[in-house]
């Protein structure tokens, strides 16, 4: 098979072929002549990645894997220790199944799961429970509908193991790029910490990024000149605001003040007597969410509402912090250790386009989207981001597709961060539920501080002004005095009721939404799109949790089902989505052992050698005997093509679908998997009629060959 695939790469990738249709002859020497652009005797480099969190990092190893130069600049001058996101959905852990192991590592080092299934609502860690919600349900753990389970990792800690990752495949981690080097070469297979990007301009044939730093006094600048630039570089993002990209959606949701601490004896405490991921405390002295990101370790980071100015940012000194902990957790902490305080505001936004300059500068993940952190979505929607992306760019840099098909990156990914803003801000909405029905609407909250800040702000003095501010919160906070929330009070009664009702009914902050997390799906972009089946694909989002449905239709990710090799001798159990590549731009047709399957799998690798694009191919078996009879059928129906592989269903439950009614189809019919796993094009019966001229025609829509 390698053999195979070096062959057409140096026979096939390098030899100009005569097409039959006109309009693809000129699609392919267009790829040639942007092929020959990015040898391996140019100065440009490929890909330049400004920003190094999660996002950026896993988007520099998608890259590498699939054989494409990149270097991550980061202006800061180390990697932050603060926890910040902490939830890997389905999806993203998926995708880090294909970062050599990556996805195993994660599950070996967080905490177990029972330690962080449940929210819950009390008013202080040692005080009254007033409800808790486990998050957790018994087919999260089947592996069923996807072959790995969601996690509960600090963002630090998996940058730190990108790190290694990118490490292990040739990358250096530096800080003095710029003062000990004169030349231009680019900084191939490098991270540059201290790094800002501080402008972007074109050239004739690429861009040009000036990179400064500033160490022990000196100041340096250097141009890299690069094909491609990628922003992954947050909320904030350099890149978006050098090309003048605006953002649109909800401003300013809420401010927050984020302290990170550590405290073996809090740890110890929960982990014991009440263990959890998110603690929602409300009490007469403090409000607050605590999300505890290791009890075993006592790490935690404490988010508290913060309004200025009439409340600085100055004034959250370590003891003032330490204070506000102390009213929470309900007693003195004896090892309180606060490491870091930082201010953070919530937006619900998306950037109007994620493109920019001749579809050179990309932007991915925070830089294109802010969601609230309801549901965990910003640092997964990003990780999609990248693996969309990532084969996107290397087949325009192989000359495989043109530079059009970057349009599909974000046509396709512009919808999901839409639908996933709409659904954070409803699960957000659903998160103040809890204390609106406690007598505390964050609303009127917001109101006051407005009318302070619009009526008051120009004519009392600062202090003056916070006095009232904090007048009124702790009159308001009054309401979750014992005296009056308790079932013997009326009103008390009434209260505790209605959350209840909230938590029972599921209409509390929700933690997995598996129906947007593994079935989110294209409606248009680099696939062939059936049209007929999309319009109610994608309900509107609630904020309450669905269950996925598997799908075949073009745009879905392909569905899950543990498989056996049977093919070159190895029989092993593996997922479906194990068969697409993460080391080539390889495209995957799932067909049955049939004749006219046969037929159509000849036809599509005669295609995709024309095209220069490569492709394996699977035959899914009904069963091992009837394999075992047909042993040599597809070697005989595929000769001379040999990049195919026979599988058969190894599902271990009888009353579990087979593959082909699991994707709602009949055998007759085939799936085509783009390399990011998601079905590029689908027939659900076999092609009569010329079957050549039918897979040119998916094949150039999926590229962009028709564009």
């Amino acid at each position: 098979m390698e053999a195979l695939r070096l062959t057409r790469r140096f026979h096939g990738f390098y030899r100009t072929r005569s097409l039959n249709n006109a309009i693809l002859c000129s699609s392919y020497n267009l790829r040639r002549d942007l092929s020959s652009s990015f040898d391996g005797h140019d100065s440009r480099l490929p890909v330049l990645i400004v920003g190094a969190g999660p996002v950026g990092l896993v988007l520099s190893i998608l890259l590498t894997k699939l054989g494409v130069k990149c270097a991550v600049l980061e202006k800061n001058s180390g990697f932050s220790r603060h926890p910040q996101a902490h939830f890997i959905n389905n999806r993203s852990m998926e995708v880090f199944c294909k970062l050599n192991g990556l996805a195993d590592e994660i599950l070996r080092h967080q905490p177990p799961v029972d330690l962080w299934r449940k929210f819950v609502y009390c008013t202080s860690l040692t005080g009254q429970v007033l409800g808790s919600v486990d998050h957790m349900q018994p087919k999260d753990f089947d592996r069923i509908v996807s072959p790995v389970s969601v996690a509960h990792f600090s963002q630090y800690k998996l940058t730190r193991l990108l790190i290694e990752q990118l490490k292990h495949i040739g990358f250096h981690v530096r800080s003095d790029d710029l003062l000990n080097s004169d030349d231009i070469k680019p900084a191939e297979q490098q991270i540059l910490l201290g790094h800002e990007c501080t402008s972007i301009n074109t050239t004739e044939n690429g861009l040009t990024v000036t990179a400064s730093i500033t160490k022990e006094g000196k100041h340096a600048e250097k141009k890299i000149h690069c094909n491609f630039l990628i922003g992954t570089d947050g909320a904030s993002s350099t890149v978006r605001k050098l090309v003048g990209i605006g953002m649109s959606g909800e401003h300013d949701l809420q401010k927050l003040i984020s302290i990170h601490f550590t405290s073996q004896d809090l740890g110890q405490y929960l982990m014991n007597e009440r263990p959890g991921m998110l603690f929602f405390i409300f009490n007469t002295e403090a409000i607050g969410v605590l999300v505890a990101h290791d009890l075993m370790q006592g790490e935690f980071v404490l988010q508290v509402p913060f309004y200025p100015p009439q409340q600085r940012f100055e004034d959250f000194s370590s003891r003032m912090c330490e204070k506000t902990i102390f009213s929470l957790v309900g007693r003195e902490l004896a090892d309180i250790n606060v490491l870091d305080v930082k201010p953070w505001v919530m937006h619900a936004e998306v950037a109007e386009t994620f493109l920019a300059i001749n579809n050179r500068v990309i932007l991915a993940g925070d830089a294109a989207h802010r969601f609230p952190p309801a549901g965990g979505f910003g640092m997964n929607t990003g990780i999609q981001d990248a693996h969309n992306l990532a084969w996107k760019l290397a087949s325009v840099l192989k000359g495989i597709a043109p530079p059009s098909i970057l349009l599909t990156y974000e046509t396709e990914r512009r919808q999901i961060a839409l639908y996933n803003t709409a659904l954070s801000v409803e699960n957000f909405k659903a998160a103040m539920a809890v204390p609106a029905a406690l007598g505390l609407d964050p609303s009127i909250a917001t109101s006051v501080h407005r009318t302070i800040n619009e009526n008051l702000g120009s004519i009392l003095p600062s202090d003056l002004q916070r006095a009232i501010l904090n007048g009124i919160f702790s009159i308001g906070r009054m309401q979750l005095s014992g005296s009056i929330l308790n079932e013997n009070n009326p009103l008390g009664s009434s209260r505790l009721s209605k959350l209840r009702q909230i938590f029972e009914g599921g209409k509390s902050l929700q933690l997995q939404f598996p129906a947007e997390d593994l079935g989110f799906r294209y409606s248009t972009g680099a696939l062939v799109s059936d049209g007929d089946s999309f319009s109610n694909a994608q309900e509107k989002p609630t904020g309450r949790r669905r269950d996925y449905v598997p799908s075949s239709d073009p745009g879905s990710r392909l569905p899950h089902m543990n498989i056996q090799l049977l093919s070159n001798s190895k029989e092993r159990i593996c997922s479906t989505l194990d068969l697409v590549s993460a080391n080539d731009v390889e495209f995957l047709l799932i067909i049955s052992p049939m004749k006219e399957s046969y037929q159509l799998a000849q036809t599509a690798f005669k295609v995709a050698q024309e095209f220069q694009l490569p492709l394996k191919v699977c035959i899914m078996w009904q069963d091992k005997a009837t394999y075992a009879a047909r042993s040599s059928s597809s070697e005989r129906a595929l000769s001379p093509w040999k990049n195919f592989i026979d599988v058969v269903d190894a599902k271990t439950c009888p009353s579990l679908a087979s593959w082909w009614d699991l994707c709602q189809m009949t055998d007759s019919g085939a799936i085509l998997v783009r390399p990011d796993e998601h079905i590029a094009w689908q027939t659900k019966s076999e092609i009569k009629n010329d079957r050549l001229s039918e897979l040119k025609k998916v094949f150039s829509a999926i590229l962009r060959l028709d564009s």
